[in-house]
């Protein structure tokens, strides 16, 4: 999986007033939800969080938050939301769920179908159906995708299913093995 470093501040100040004066400097508050635990109010440089959020968008990570003016220095956490203006699409509030990382979650893993099937080139069609697989594992064992080489698959064969895909052994897989994935027809 996908690791990033951020680094942020405790954040002082709250309410509506305070937040837009933070967002005019170009600073994004945020909150880390800890699980029950006392949720911790953040602030991010906005430039800094946007690079980082947009490089590990639409993909599964694990961010280790690095936090001035906090008891724990670092964190590791999963992004739980991003909140947009719907306009201009500045960043207005992000919200962080902290992990143990040795405790098993659910993510959802794309799957990446790679080569060309035997069938399409003798004039079959491909039909992808299922895209992603869910997958329950610790945050560092989930893998970044699936990649499945079809170049085996002929026309009107078997196709592949979710029991065909390469899982790594100590992930486990919670789609039924038997639900079709592509096929040539």
């Amino acid at each position: 999986m996908l690791q990033v470093n951020i680094e942020s501040k405790v954040r002082t100040v709250f309410g509506k007033g305070p937040m837009r004066q933070l967002r005019m400097r170009d600073i994004t508050p945020a909150v880390l939800y800890s699980g029950g635990a006392e949720t911790v109010p953040l602030q991010f440089d906005t430039a800094k969080l946007f690079k980082n959020l947009l490089f590990i968008q639409r993909r599964n990570a694990v961010v280790t938050l690095q936090i001035a003016g906090d008891s724990k220095e670092k964190r590791n956490v999963l992004v739980q939301e991003i909140q947009k203006e719907p306009i201009s699409g500045n960043l207005v509030h992000v919200d962080f769920l902290e992990i143990d990382l040795q405790k098993a979650l659910k993510f959802s893993v794309p799957v990446e179908y790679i080569g060309t099937a035997k069938g399409v080139d003798l004039g079959g069609e491909l039909q992808v159906f299922k895209d992603k697989i869910t997958l329950r594992g610790c945050p560092l064992d989930i893998p970044d995708v699936i990649e499945v080489d079809i170049t085996g698959l002929e026309q009107g064969g078997a196709g592949l299913t979710y029991g065909d895909l390469p899982i790594p052994e100590n992930v486990e897989m919670l789609d039924k093995p038997d639900v079709l994935c592509v096929i040539v027809h």
